[in-house]
């Protein structure tokens, strides 16, 4: 329970995928105007990233790897991402059709969102067990919901505040999210410690 604990902490605030390794930048910067936005990108993508964890690490381990064809597994990865991309575009539009049209291109932009085959590769490259994978996935997708969401109302006050204008728009937002990056950056040494 306690490896568990550190897996999920280190990937919601160390590990942070958009805060400390960039990855998923684009819809970081992309759909972080508004927090409604946001939540919703935000939940697709722990969506995604957790059915993507939980049928590609069986489909690697019980097929790629026994027979040699580890070389498929980021086009397989990425079909598989795909599918649930899909899954969660036919979703949207037919019950939530407001947020599918707030999230616009960034939605199917999910299919090749580094951080969700980010985290189904590291979970294999990290020698994770399926369990492990699982936690890790939850919480990469968590960590990106914080972030986005840390970030969305960092920007909405960013918007509504009098800047010169050589820092309006993306200087302005470039800034705060380096800023946001490293402040995640002094959680290293906490999560370690709090289970030890």
């Amino acid at each position: 329970m306690k490896e568990m604990m550190v897996i999920l902490l280190s990937a919601i605030l160390v590990d942070n995928f958009v805060l400390s390794k960039f990855m998923g930048v684009c819809p970081f910067l992309g759909v972080s105007k508004k927090v409604d936005s946001a939540f919703g990108m935000s939940l697709a993508v722990i969506f995604v990233m957790l059915m993507a964890t939980a049928v590609t690490y069986p489909i690697y381990t019980l097929l790629l790897a026994p027979y040699g064809l580890e070389y498929l597994r980021i086009v397989v990865f990425i079909l598989i991402i795909a599918l649930f991309v899909q899954l969660v575009e036919i979703v949207l539009k037919r019950f939530i059709p407001s947020l599918y049209k707030a999230l616009g291109v960034y939605l199917p932009l999910i299919t090749t969102n580094c951080a969700v085959l980010g985290v189904t590769l590291l979970n294999i490259d990290d020698g994770y067990t399926f369990s492990q994978s699982l936690v890790s996935a939850l919480g990469g997708g968590l960590g990106f919901m914080l972030a986005l969401i840390l970030f969305a109302g960092i920007r909405q006050k960013i918007d509504s505040s009098e800047l010169p204008n050589a820092f309006k728009g993306m200087p302005a937002t470039l800034v705060a999210a380096s800023i946001v990056s490293v402040s995640f950056g002094g959680f290293s040494g906490v999560v370690e410690g709090m289970f030890q």
